[in-house]
This record gives structure tokens, C-alpha cells and sequence, in this order.
């Protein structure tokens, strides 16, 4: 038998009453990409036209993963479960150090970023109904334009950033993906099975260099 007639010192109670109220908010909060902490963990690589490389280098006196990519085209991916009832905000950020050019965005030819991020959500039981948001920096589209993905119906993007303003610097983003997933399939979202992020050139042979900061969801 545990007693708890004693009582608890003034300074514990206090103590245990700040980790009570902070409970909410931890639990509101689904880091994904801990990159200024050098943590990598959880991260795999996907290569589909040679490689991109990846790596946790030090920018402006950040830590954060800098991808380059020459003709190359890999990403990396995170399995992770997002519940968008209580946490549907996406933030991150980015920084892009030069555009790609002028090529169609809207073809398989001009389908590459200097940086993008993948929401993937669950299709259920039927794989083949999984959908895809893509959030990229793109060269030549007009910022909050949307549009199919060029090689499946099932991928939407969106242009959080475009042309050349905000190059060589951070920049922080802010999504409301529940809300972008219901404007672009016209439905609830499934459950966020998986983010990805990617610096890709294969398509139109050029060279990409972009930084990524911590990534993380909330309900704020």
C-alpha cells in the first residue's frame, strides 16, 4: 500500500503542475525533421535519376540539411503518422540559392524544383488512392498557383514560393494542410502516412542547391 497523506513539497508541486499544463502543447506539436539538433534519424533515401546529395552542414550559423543536386534526381522520405484533426499546420524552413530556369513546370521536361516537400497521405486499403500535396519553390509559376503534377493525377502541387525573390535567403513557411487537401481533391484527407523532401534536376540536366530547416506540424 502507497500512502498519500504526505504532502508534497511546495517547490515539486509546482514543478508538477508546469509539466501538466506543457502536456497539451508537447503533444500538439509532431517534429518530423530535427535538423538543426544533426539528427537524421528516421530519414531514408530514395534515388530515382542519380543521386542528390544530402547533408547536415552549417549555413549562416545554422545547422541544417543542404541538398545539391547535378542532373540527379533523389529525395528523402520519413514514415510518420499526422493526425490533421489536431495538428494540421505544416512549417518549415527553406532557403533556394538560384532558380532552375524557364522550363514548363506543367511537363514531365520542366517537372524539377530547387527544393520541394511531399505530404503523402493514405489511400486506405487501395494503395492506388494515395495523394500526394508537393509544396515547391518554383521558377516561373506565380506564388499560390496549383496545379496537377506532370507525371500522376494523384500528386497536386502548389507554389508556396516562386522566381527570385527570397533567394539566398531563410525563409519560413506556414501550411494549413487539411485545408489544401480539401481544396485540391475536393474531399477529407486520409491520414498522413509519410513527408518527403526533395531537390531534383534530372528533367532538364541543371544544378540545384537548397538548404532545409526543421520541419514539424502543430495546431496553431
Amino acid at each position: 500500500m502507497i500512502s498519500t497523506d504526505r504532502p508534497v513539497p511546495r517547490g515539486r508541486s509546482v514543478w508538477i503542475l508546469g509539466l501538466l499544463l506543457a502536456l497539451p502543447a508537447l503533444a500538439d506539436r509532431v517534429a518530423v525533421g530535427r535538423f538543426s539538433e544533426g539528427d537524421l534519424s528516421g530519414w531514408q533515401h530514395k534515388s530515382f535519376a542519380g543521386d542528390t546529395l544530402y547533408e547536415l552542414q552549417e549555413n549562416t550559423g545554422r545547422l541544417a540539411l543542404h541538398a545539391t543536386a547535378d542532373n540527379a534526381a533523389s529525395g528523402l522520405f520519413r514514415e510518420v503518422k499526422v493526425d490533421l484533426e489536431r495538428t494540421p499546420y505544416l512549417r518549415w524552413s527553406w532557403r533556394v540559392e538560384h532558380l532552375l530556369g524557364s522550363g514548363d513546370e506543367h511537363s514531365k521536361r520542366g517537372d524539377d524544383y530547387a527544393a520541394r516537400i511531399y505530404v503523402v497521405f493514405s489511400g486506405g486499403l487501395f494503395f492506388w488512392r494515395s495523394h500526394a500535396i508537393n509544396y515547391v519553390w518554383s521558377s516561373n509559376q506565380p506564388i499560390g498557383s496549383e496545379w496537377p503534377n506532370a507525371f500522376t493525377g494523384n500528386a497536386k502541387m502548389i507554389a508556396v514560393r516562386a522566381g527570385p525573390a527570397g533567394l539566398q535567403q531563410w525563409l519560413t513557411e506556414s501550411r494549413d494542410v487539411k485545408a489544401d487537401y480539401r481544396r485540391l481533391f475536393g474531399a477529407e484527407p486520409g491520414e498522413i502516412t509519410a513527408i518527403a523532401l526533395m531537390t531534383d534536376t534530372d528533367n532538364t540536366g541543371l544544378q540545384a542547391d537548397a538548404w532545409y530547416g526543421d520541419i514539424w506540424f502543430d495546431g496553431e
